[in-house]
């Protein structure tokens, strides 16, 4: 560790033993058990937020990586360089195992127990207690930015006179990609879920954020839920599609696959009507179309990653596949 880094250390009371960096942060053995010590630009108000839900959350039984406070009782640590630095609570395991249904099942238990326990501390944000956790954009409003960017990335590519391999490959894909999004928008209008919006905004709904893998630590006696940082107030079960679509894209959209993940969440929590219908739109919302051809158009187009092609082809290739497990499993038809 550098200098100043062991500086903010001295201002925990935990006595550390060893440290080791992990994933862009410093693991902490310390006499008060594993600690994890990571810069961060989010506000000491949303900090704040961040201790209070979880702080519940791990009293009633829930593993999470709530923040811990300094001898002076601050929530972040500023290093003499600016940097500030928040520590939390940590655990020695290993991250979820995607390729193995068995750990898919069980961390979609654990996302339904998760949603259970926040519903239970939506008198907090009610109450105005947890002031830093915003409101997240609508899904509706969320699409109709995401749709008027794919077309004006088309406009762009269409007047380049020299095209290239993934400029050819987005223009010849887009109408199939665009019809989609187009039907999606249209659903999430004359759908329930914008109700289910309105109603999770009005009861104070709080969600992970980014429940993935690299934020589940697979433990002996259970399942840690880390990287709260993205916690705010939305449909719940964003945070299901979410961890489903990262599945399947792994799975390819294997249909057996996505019913044990769909089951291990409903024995812990039965889904509404209008839940199901939102996790079913937005896994039909051509999302990693619209992201991939949104870091190309922020890019420097002098040159081509071939990682940007390589994904659009993932894309356009899995198309029928992820169609086909959505008419299955969600019994959507939209185009």
């Amino acid at each position: 560790m550098r200098e100043y880094e062991l500086e903010v250390l001295e201002r925990y009371e935990t006595g550390v033993k060893g440290t080791r960096r992990i994933r862009g942060a410093f693991f902490c053995d310390t006499e008060e058990g594993a600690r994890l010590l990571k810069e961060t630009n989010i506000s000491e108000k949303r900090a704040l937020s961040m201790y209070l839900v979880q702080s519940r959350l791990e009293a009633a039984g829930m593993l999470v990586d709530t923040p811990v406070f300094t001898k002076d009782g601050e929530i972040l640590a500023v290093s003499r360089d600016g940097t500030k630095y928040m520590m939390k609570k940590w655990y020695s395991g290993r991250e979820c195992d995607m390729k193995r249904e068995s750990e898919l099942a069980r961390a979609a238990a654990n996302l339904a127990v998760l949603h259970r326990k926040l519903n239970q501390e939506s008198a907090v944000v009610l109450n105005g207690e947890a002031e830093g956790l915003s409101v997240r954009r609508s899904p509706l409003e969320e699409i109709r930015r995401h749709n008027r960017e794919l077309k004006k990335v088309r406009t762009f590519i269409r007047k380049r006179v020299a095209k290239n391999e993934f400029e050819f490959l987005f223009l010849n894909s887009f109408e199939k990609m665009y019809a989609m999004a187009e039907a999606v928008e249209k659903q999430l209008e004359e759908s329930g879920c914008m109700e289910l919006y309105r109603q999770s905004v009005e009861k104070g709904r709080l969600t992970h954020g980014d429940y993935n893998y690299h934020n589940l630590l697979i433990l002996p006696g259970g399942t840690a839920v880390t990287g709260f940082e993205h916690m705010g107030i939305n449909i719940q079960v964003h945070d299901l599609y979410y961890f489903i679509r990262k599945a399947m894209e792994k799975f390819h959209w294997k249909e057996n696959t996505g019913r044990i993940i769909l089951e291990a969440y409903e024995k812990e929590r039965e889904l509404e009507n209008a839940e199901r219908k939102y996790i079913g739109l937005s896994l039909a919302y051509p999302e990693k179309f619209w992201k991939t051809a949104s870091s190309y158009y922020h890019s420097n187009k002098a040159w081509l990653p071939e990682k940007s092609v390589e994904k659009l082809e993932t894309v356009v290739q899995q198309w029928d596949e992820k169609y086909r497990f959505l008419k299955n499993i969600f019994a959507l038809k939209l185009v």
